[in-house]
């Protein structure tokens, strides 16, 4: 049978509605009126049976993540869905193969996803790198953190809001993998964030400066049941980190749980011992590399790292970047440019392993994504992504 595989127009909302709501279980909701499966940032595709029935579908969206301390061009996947019957036969791999090209050309040298099942992402070159974790402990082992004297909490304003978004961002650029809170993707107001959160605290130090904040919800119920959810907490000092912290610690008689979204390094683990902390929720996500030599570009490298590394790259399915290519790096800038000897041979998965700082080339020759090279070429690979592990803290 032949597919139709092409982009939604507006006459397509109903259908990707109707097969996204089967798949993801929310088919008992009405289609709101203004929904769109193209809203701004999002370029959706759609896999047509000769009847005109669609029958697979994926989203594009458009994002960008920090690496290196830059902002890297993503594709960011989501909404991907098959019909049920259909399953199986290839209709996943035909629309996202042709979802990889067009976000190659509009620019995107990487694609990142939420998975519900590794398998047919990993069969396309996409692999696991880090999980968004919610963890839950009692509110009362956060009581018995001190809140600094020197440091007053506040109800966030729309004034606010800038120095919010840079302090996330101050994060986010010494880290691996958070998302760039900017762009289409994330078109929010000031109002429409305060408003997406039952409360939007910032820490503000002596000096009349916001140096942290703490984005949350508060569950319902005062009994056994009550909880508290908390989406970001960041501190750009220890006095904000532990006086944010200390906050929640005072809702225990009501709301005894609390839900932390936390990284696996984040500051706040210097406060609060793990053995009281169990994971409540974890939600892998993955990264695929769609233009190598793009991506080896656009992120940063160690500054003080100066070397070459001859890849070979095996990639049937981004075919443009298979292929013998030449990795330097010199001053914090990278460059692959064709040729050289294909001394390291890397999978898709590797690559994105190791572009994302989540493998070493020890573990990936383990796993066999990762085969020749030697200990200066081990080196230099290990050097030039070693840093934080990836964390990525907004669901898509």
């Amino acid at each position: 049978m032949t597919y139709e595989v092409r982009p939604l127009g507006p006459d397509d909302n109903k259908l990707a509605w109707d097969l996204g709501s089967l798949a993801f279980g929310y088919h008992e909701q009405p289609m709101p009126e203004t929904w769109n499966s193209n809203s701004p940032g999002r370029h959706t595709l759609g896999v047509f049976d000769p009847a005109g029935r669609m029958v697979a579908k994926a989203v594009d969206r458009e994002q960008g993540q920090w690496f290196g301390g830059r902002v890297v061009p993503t594709s960011g996947v989501a909404g991907v869905a098959t019909a049920p019957e259909l399953r199986g036969r290839g209709l996943g791999r035909l629309v996202l193969t042709r979802l990889l090209e067009g976000a190659r050309e509009r620019g995107a040298v990487i694609s990142t996803l939420f998975d519900t099942t590794p398998l047919p992402y990993r069969a396309l070159g996409w692999e696991e790198v880090g999980a968004l974790v919610y963890w839950t402990m009692s509110t009362r082992v956060l009581g018995a953190i001190r809140p600094d004297p020197k440091t007053t909490l506040r109800p966030a304003t729309e004034d606010d809001i800038p120095a919010v978004y840079e302090i996330y961002r101050q994060v986010a650029r010494a880290g691996a993998g958070l998302m760039e809170r900017s762009g289409p993707a994330f078109g929010a107001t000031p109002a429409q964030l305060l408003a997406d959160y039952h409360g939007f605290t910032v820490a503000v130090d002596d000096a009349g400066t916001i140096v942290g904040y703490a984005s949350w919800d508060r569950g319902p119920g005062y009994d056994a049941s009550g909880r508290l959810t908390v989406d970001d907490l960041i501190g750009l000092t220890p006095e904000a980190t532990r006086t944010l912290l200390a906050m929640f610690g005072g809702w225990a008689s009501v709301a005894p749980t609390t839900l932390l979204r936390l990284g696996p390094t984040d500051p706040a683990w210097s406060l609060i011992a793990r053995i009281d902390a169990k994971v409540h929720t974890a939600q892998p996500w993955m990264v695929r590399v769609v233009d190598a030599a793009g991506a080896v570009a656009a992120r940063g490298w160690p500054r003080h790292l100066t070397g070459e590394v001859d890849l070979d790259l095996v990639d049937d399915v981004c075919p443009w970047q298979q292929g013998r290519w030449r990795l330097s790096l010199s001053g914090g800038e990278g460059r692959l440019e064709p040729g050289g000897a294909g001394t390291v041979r890397l999978s898709p998965r590797g690559l994105a392993a190791w572009y994302a700082g989540a493998a070493t080339p020890e573990q990936l020759r383990r796993t066999g994504f990762l085969t020749g090279g030697d200990p200066d070429t081990d080196e230099l690979l290990r050097t030039a992504t070693a840093g934080p592990p990836p964390t990525l803290h907004d669901y898509f």
